[in-house]
């Protein structure tokens, strides 16, 4: 870390065979593991080599998070830093029983973010005054619609066609079955499927509500 800002390492972990040629399942599994074992060396008091490597991991995505919510690129610089000072504060909290180091950084990324919508300086001139309630309100409402419109990114394109047309034209499954020109039965899968897909990818952005 230098002037408080981590510098990245180009250095790459090694990635075995039997990691890429596991099934998705087992080579998240793996990844959460080894995720898992660099924040229990930073909470053991190792802030160098592997805050740097999850920081290479997830600073891209803190960004692109920061700046969909908040609109500007100083307070999304702002949420990834202030974001990862507490993330290695938190470490020694780090639970691998409860949820993954992902959720775990992305619930302090959420509050990080919440706070900083909250602060008066981080919205408009002339913006309306809002209660102290009202505003928390509505940071929860605006940090839920990104973290889902990020979960959607990660579904497959088939099962992200059919929430959109569940959701945002509010079409039934039989309809959507006769839009896209398939069965009604695949399209009940696909959505069974996305909904799972859709928790998940919450879950692992620290939104379990």
């Amino acid at each position: 870390m230098v002037g408080g800002r981590l510098i990245q390492s180009p250095a790459r972990c090694a990635v075995s065979p039997t990691v890429l040629n596991a099934t998705p399942a087992l080579a998240a599994l793996t990844a959460d593991a080894a995720e898992a074992e660099l924040l229990a060396l930073v909470a053991a008091g190792d802030h160098g080599a592997p805050l740097r490597r999850l920081y290479a991991r997830y600073e891209r995505r803190l960004y692109g998070f920061g700046l969909r919510l908040l609109g500007e690129p100083g307070l999304a610089e702002e949420l990834v830093q202030e974001t990862w000072v507490r993330l290695w504060q938190s470490a020694p909290r780090f639970d691998p029983e409860r949820g993954t180091v992902r959720a775990f950084l992305f619930t302090i990324a959420r509050r990080v973010a919440a706070d900083l919508w909250r602060r008066p300086s981080s919205r408009a001139l002339g913006a309306e005054v809002e209660s102290a309630g009202a505003v928390a309100a509505r940071a929860d409402e605006v940090l839920l619609a990104v973290t889902v419109r990020d979960a959607m990114t990660s579904l497959s394109p088939a099962h992200r066609e059919v929430l959109e047309l569940v959701y945002d034209e509010d079409m039934k499954l039989a309809e959507i079955a006769e839009r896209l020109g398939v069965p009604l039965g695949t399209v009940k899968t696909r959505a069974h499927h996305a909904l799972r897909g859709l928790r998940r990818a919450l879950e692992q952005r620290g939104w379990d509500g």
